[in-house]
């Protein structure tokens, strides 16, 4: 998922990782931290429980062989070292999300998704349903949600000025 996430929407290197956003009540389930972290500014481990044996060279192993070795069951958000960002979201403060996340837990066992910025590389976030459109037509995306509305690329028209983000941002 981390390098499909990378390479087909968001446009960069394979190796750079996301963070998780988890149910507030949910996190010392996953992580070894026991405080909110609502704004992903808190790193903590991946739960020793939750982590995949590694192969005795894993150590010796090139790079990115590292990085696509399974080391969690929450491999997208699970950087080399075993850490993760972590978003923490509430009911109260956050109560849409929150519901999301309450729906996807019942279906998969996990109250987590990943989280990241909504733009490509290089071109700034996103800041209206205009903006959250064109870049949603111009990546790999299959659904974007706006409110309460679906989008399914399969169903949209064609962009008329689909443009090329590669040169209207400077790349990072």
């Amino acid at each position: 998922m981390q390098k499909k996430l990378n390479l087909k929407i968001k446009y960069r290197e394979s190796f750079r990782p996301f963070a998780p956003s988890v149910l507030a009540e949910d996190c010392t389930k996953h992580f070894e931290h026991n405080t909110t972290s609502p704004y992903m500014l808190i790193v903590a481990d991946v739960n020793k429980e939750k982590r995949s044996p590694l192969p005795p060279n894993y150590n010796e192993l090139p790079l990115m062989d590292r990085l696509y070795t399974k080391r969690s069951d929450v491999q997208a958000i699970t950087h080399l070292d075993f850490s993760a960002r972590i978003q923490t979201v509430h009911k109260e403060t956050n109560p849409r999300y929150y519901k999301l996340l309450e729906e996807f837990k019942a279906k998969t066992g996990y109250g987590m998704l990943v989280n990241t910025s909504f733009n490509v590389r290089g071109e700034p976030i996103v800041c209206t349903p205009e903006d959250s459109y064109r870049c949603f037509m111009r990546t790999e995306m299959d659904y974007l949600v706006i409110n309460n509305f679906l989008f399914s690329k399969k169903e949209q028209p064609a962009l008329k000025d689909k443009g090329d983000w590669r040169k209207e941002f400077a790349l990072d």
